[in-house]
């Protein structure tokens, strides 16, 4: 059935999601759409648990995944405005595992010509790897991972900074700035926090952005008195069924945990993400003060890719650059959609999506909990009705 013309956008933006909730495209969703700092509209439907039949709702906390990336650039780029680092600094200088780093080329292991530096971490052009089986830096990270995924599971779990420093003694696939390639980049940044600050990463984060905004549902693990509202993950490898296991060395939020991913493992609910997009909208302002001066925010929102690694990136993603740990669009006219010049934001494994749009001063927040879900299918609709709607104009 074609939408009326009659319509709002809730309405809009509620029959979507309902529709792909019926086709068991995931398990539910919300949706909120910011303008001028007032809500536009807000839709919800499906469930956050669907053996108990309890539905998605605005509080329900959602694993973020790489949704966590940008927070994590944010204390990079706060470290940088006190004069704590320099982005140009090389990772050795705070984790010694990456003092002697080796690429892999040509089936060899040869020495890297410079030194990894934060500012290669914040583009994805450090060569550092998820765990995969392309090649030996994949395979290399795979078996890293699932190792401490076993530690993890015994109760041994490795801490932040342990990790950080196995990630660089591990092969780079390429030499550093060469090209993008979507790693761990962003967990060794929360390692580098963690100890330029002399804080855990956690206690950071809290301190200097959670509890200033708000984000009284955000962190990296959910405490026993919220677990009512903690949604359930689902794969579909035909239907829906329920997805348990750890994934990058995350998964068990019952208490804090040693590794705290600077990449994947923060959790937070929808109006928690929102606090944090509008403080980037409002130039760093919040109503606890100014977390970041307005030329951080200007420098953080921006592109750093040159040639080779902006055409490195995925084509799902075309007309994107990326930068400190976000997407940034330059040509719209790429994009398999509706997208505007300037917008930036970044996506979670399970569904989680934010977008900035500085020109329109609007944001737009999802949230799902459904394995390999990224920038969906559903996320471009949604944004297509957003952006196509009257009520986000003028």
């Amino acid at each position: 059935m074609l939408f009326r013309s009659a319509m709002t956008l809730k309405e809009k933006l509620t029959a979507c999601i309902q529709r792909a909730v019926d086709a068991q495209e995931l398990p539910g969703a919300t949706v909120l759409v910011l303008r001028h700092g007032k809500e536009v509209a807000y839709a919800e439907g499906g469930l956050m648990d669907r053996e108990n039949n309890r539905p998605m709702a605005r509080d329900t906390i959602c694993r973020l995944y790489s949704q966590t990336k940008p927070i994590t650039a944010a204390a990079i780029m706060l470290l940088m405005e006190r004069g704590i680092i320099d982005l140009f600094d090389p990772v050795e200088k705070f984790l010694p595992g990456f003092a002697h780093p080796r690429v892999a080329e040509g089936g060899k292991l040869i020495p890297a010509i410079r030194s990894v530096t934060i500012m290669d971490l914040l583009g994805m052009t450090a060569g550092t790897c998820y765990p995969d089986d392309m090649d030996v830096a994949g395979l290399a990270a795979k078996k890293l991972f699932e190792e401490n995924d076993e530690r993890i599971r015994q109760g041994k779990g490795m801490t932040t900074v342990e990790l950080c420093n196995r990630i660089g003694e591990l092969p780079l696939a390429f030499q550093p700035g060469s090209h993008f390639r979507y790693g761990t980049c962003a967990d060794v940044l929360g390692g580098i926090v963690e100890v330029a600050s002399g804080r855990s990463f956690s206690q950071f984060l809290r301190e200097e952005f959670f509890e200033p905004l708000g984000m009284a549902d955000t962190g990296f693990y959910v405490p026993a008195e919220k677990r009512d509202r903690f949604a359930k993950v689902y794969q579909n490898p035909g239907a829906l069924v329920p997805y348990e296991q750890l994934n990058l060395c995350v998964g068990a939020y019952s208490a804090e945990p040693a590794y705290a991913a600077g990449g994947a493992g923060l959790v937070s609910t929808l109006d928690d993400y929102a606090a944090f997009a509008t403080m980037l909208l409002r130039h760093g302002k919040c109503a606890a003060g100014q977390l970041l001066a307005p030329e951080t925010v200007d420098f953080f929102t921006s592109a750093q890719l040159g040639p080779q690694p902006y055409a490195d990136m995925w084509s799902s993603l075309d007309g994107f650059s990326y930068g400190k740990m976000m997407r940034v669009m330059l040509e719209p006219g790429r994009y398999p959609g509706l997208a505007r010049k300037g917008e930036y934001g970044w996506d979670g494994w399970l569904g989680a999506y934010f977008a900035n749009f500085p020109a329109e001063d609007m944001t737009i927040l999802m949230m799902t909990q459904r394995v390999d879900y990224g920038t969906s299918t559903l996320t471009r609709k949604l944004r297509n009705l957003i952006l196509s709607s009257e009520e986000t104009r003028g």
